[in-house]
């Protein structure tokens, strides 16, 4: 990234995530592959300084939309056990720090709170077909579940079920207000 929102094409001020248009994915290991899901309810916002390491991001993600295309599946990771989704509904990420291609902040999941560090491209910002501005981002990071206090795992062989690991990617589109 450049220093400037203006070198980016951004105009400075608040923009909204259109969760239509972005994506909140996961991926864990499990058992010899991966498996893949995403939280289909969030939102979020950013605030585009001029000097970009000046900026804002803030996103909250409603833990009850989990979805990884398995009804059973998603009914037990909102249990007690994984998410416990009744005491904590919200997962939210509140941003520190922006330096060039990395946002650090601040993710919260089951009420801990720990610092991430997310790599984060620029896929470009201009005019959308309704007169609007629209700037697109694609943010990963991987992060340990248990350093959030999600343990549950099931012994197989000499291994276990599930990695601890979980990659995160983000693709967000986001609109001027």
């Amino acid at each position: 990234m450049t220093s400037t929102a203006t070198e980016l094409g951004l105009a400075p001020g608040t923009w909204r995530i259109d969760p239509a248009h972005s994506e909140v994915m996961f991926m864990i290991r499990h058992l010899m592959s991966k498996v893949r899901g995403s939280f289909t309810e969030f939102s979020g916002s950013l605030t585009i300084a001029e000097d970009l390491e000046a900026s804002d991001v803030r996103v909250a993600v409603d833990m009850s939309s989990i979805d990884t295309r398995n009804a059973d599946r998603d009914k037990h990771l909102r249990a007690a056990e994984i998410f416990d989704v009744e005491s904590h509904p919200e997962m939210t990420f509140v941003s520190t720090k922006l330096r060039d291609t990395e946002l650090d902040g601040e993710l919260t999941i089951r009420g801990i709170t720990r610092p991430v560090t997310l790599q984060v491209e620029f896929n470009g910002a201009g005019q959308d077909p309704w007169g609007g501005t629209r700037a697109g981002f694609t943010a990963t990071s991987m992060i340990s579940r248990q350093d959030f206090g999600i343990e549950f795992n099931i012994p197989v062989g000499e291994g276990m079920a599930l990695g601890d690991k979980v990659g995160i990617t983000l693709e967000i589109q986001a609109v001027k207000e």
